[in-house]
């Protein structure tokens, strides 16, 4: 775990009368001694790492507030471990894993950014999205009714000058009418084709004769069109990312896999139902 927030500075430690570690440069370090306990030492260290894993309510406190705290909770565990002569084969295990997991996400951390760059991102930039060819887009507007009188009757309304979003407030049965009838930005397949027929045949401005769907009799106005380019790479930049450091892992995870010598059991070895059998643990 990166050692990221200081939670305490030199003066504080001084004023509590504890060992400092002060380096050359009079700055404390993660190895500066803030308590001992029987001879055993506990560090800044130990407390920031502890600071990392509070709940996420106390996450926000000021060191200041959490110093104190840290501190009695360390030298507590420090004395309560004392008392334990040999752990239990759960919390050894335990251990295990959490050191394994721990060892593991260091060398993730070292994979992924060996594996970033302006190169390789702009490599993963061009594969997704080099060969994208522009798209248009539509923005329209509709009213929707149960019939074609009822539809017929409001194309004549709106060519005798009714106003499109007052009849869709009026008269539509569709989600969209509360707003007009607006229906935004949408492309090709993101309606049903009968409707997406017609819009894609208007002109901006313009106003279809009743259109049936399987919703029932549609009258589409189209407001606007544009076309949609590839998105900008600082757009999807954190997308990217995201993609080079998982291919990194998958690559690097192959490559260990493939040059390593591994056995393992199989369901029809090992009773899965014994995973959750924690008497195997003494428990």
């Amino acid at each position: 775990m990166a050692f990221r927030t200081k939670l305490t500075t030199l003066a504080t430690v001084v004023a509590l009368g504890l060992p400092t570690g002060v380096l050359a440069d009079g700055h404390v370090n993660a190895e500066t001694v803030v308590a001992t306990v029987n001879g055993q030492e506990i560090t800044l260290g130990h407390m920031i790492v502890l600071r990392q894993r509070l709940p996420q309510q106390y996450q926000q406190l000021p060191g200041d507030v959490l110093f104190d705290g840290i501190i009695d909770q360390l030298v507590q565990q420090t004395l309560l471990s004392e008392q334990v002569e040999e752990l239990s084969l759960g919390t050894r295990l335990t251990m295990e894993n959490e050191i394994r997991a721990l060892r593991a996400n260091e060398e993730i951390v070292r994979a992924v950014a060996d594996a970033e760059s302006e190169e390789a991102l702009q490599a993963a930039y061009t594969t997704a999205y080099g060969s994208v060819d522009p798209e248009p887009e539509y923005n329209a507007s509709h009213i929707l009714v149960e019939t074609e009188d009822e539809a017929k009757d409001l194309v004549t309304a709106l060519n005798d000058g009714a106003d499109f979003a007052e009849l869709a407030q009026e008269k539509s049965t569709g989600p969209s009418g509360p707003r007009g009838g607006e229906l935004g930005w949408f492309g090709a397949g993101a309606m049903v084709a009968e409707f997406e027929e017609v819009v894609m045949t208007l002109d901006v401005g313009a106003i279809s004769g009743p259109i049936q769907t399987q919703f029932g009799w549609h009258v589409i106005k189209l407001n606007e069109t544009r076309v949609k380019d590839a998105p900008p790479l600082e757009d999807v930049r954190g997308e990217l990312v995201d993609t080079i450091q998982r291919e990194a892992v998958e690559a690097y995870v192959a490559k260990l896999t493939e040059g390593a010598d591994i056995t393992r059991k199989t369901v029809s070895e090992i009773d899965p139902e014994l995973l959750n059998d924690l008497s195997l643990l003494g428990e």
